[in-house]
């Protein structure tokens, strides 16, 4: 049985890879149409939690809301429509879904208001950071810096680029925390995912840095290396909230798994929720990149250290607390 469970989780697992691998390499509209059907099976999935604990959500007003907004974003990004009409999608979503909920038979309660919101919140406003990233240019920066090499290929965006390097540093994480954590884990992280360890946590961060630190070698920025270490400290710490906001869901709603989509892995939302809330941070990071990386030309390499050391502390922080709180 357990090896039966292994070959269906491996070859699962290599799919989503692949999967992965093709959308973000197509880019464009492949790319946002394919993530907002993974957002569309996982919000159902996230809905039926919800239900468990008896919550009625507004979930369809709820699911084209989380579409338009990721089409808009979509338009936005490829310069169709102003980035205010983008962005006043999530507000006139939050309006709707209250609306809705006011006209039903029986009038929704503060928890069904929140889910709802909640909803749009983590599975359509967070996710289309991932567009955002994707369809990211060296044109949108500050001061147009040049952050690819010359020499590489045109076919190459710095949206691709990056995306597929957020993507990888989300994976080291996992694999790192997995593997670590079975060979030395002896301290339970929380109960909230009690097969989660503190030498695991640590050993998912050490492979998020070595995959951050080899994408900004690859770039030759000044300091690159150490702002790539700041970047994986960064993803490493949001998939691990993002990992564990999923569990505190599942375990409320009694629950083992969000789904049984995927054969040895649970259901979407167990494969993506490492993938929520870390684009926006990276995005958001990079925006301000250039600027950071033309700071620090010329200037003591003891500064990058400093923040990163800084981060570094944060993360050990939130670990201790995470598994001093229970």
């Amino acid at each position: 049985m357990f090896l039966t469970v292994s070959k269906k989780r491996l070859l699962s697992g290599l799919l989503v890879g692949a999967f992965g691998i093709l959308i973000v390499s197509l880019g464009n509209w492949w790319f946002s149409i394919s993530l907002s059907l993974i957002v569309h099976l996982a919000l159902l999935e996230f809905f039926r939690m919800a239900e468990f604990t008896g919550i009625r959500p507004a979930t369809k007003t709820t699911l084209v809301a989380c579409q338009i907004l990721l089409f808009f974003t979509q338009l936005s990004s490829c310069g169709y429509v102003s980035i205010e009409i983008s962005d006043a999608i999530l507000p006139l979503s939050g309006a709707a879904i209250c609306g809705w909920l006011l006209l039903q038979p029986i009038t929704g309660s503060i928890a069904d208001i929140a889910a709802s919101i909640f909803g749009l919140f983590y599975l359509g406003f967070l996710p289309s950071h991932w567009i955002k990233l994707r369809n990211l240019l060296e044109t949108d920066l500050t001061n147009n810096f040049n952050l690819i090499p010359s020499n590489w290929s045109s076919s190459i965006t710095f949206g691709m680029l990056i995306t597929f390097s957020s993507c990888l540093m989300i994976v080291g994480f996992d694999i790192g925390s997995y593997f670590v954590g079975k060979k030395f884990g002896n301290h339970s992280l929380s109960p909230i995912s009690p097969s989660k360890t503190i030498e695991g946590v640590f050993g998912g961060l050490l492979f998020s840095i070595l995959i951050g630190a080899l994408f900004g070698h690859l770039l030759r920025w000044e300091f690159g290396i150490l702002i790539g270490i700041f970047i994986g400290v960064l993803v490493a710490l949001f998939s691990l909230v993002g990992d564990l906001t999923e569990s505190m869901m599942k375990r409320n709603a009694g629950l083992k798994d969000s789904g049984d989509f995927l054969p040895g892995h649970g259901g979407i939302l167990d494969r993506i929720d490492s993938y929520l809330f870390t684009p926006a941070i990276v995005f958001y990071i990079v925006i301000l990149l250039s600027p950071l990386v033309i700071f620090f030309e010329g200037v003591s390499i003891i500064l990058p250290l400093i923040l990163i050391f800084l981060f570094m502390i944060k993360f050990l922080i939130l670990v201790l607390l995470i598994s001093e709180q229970f």
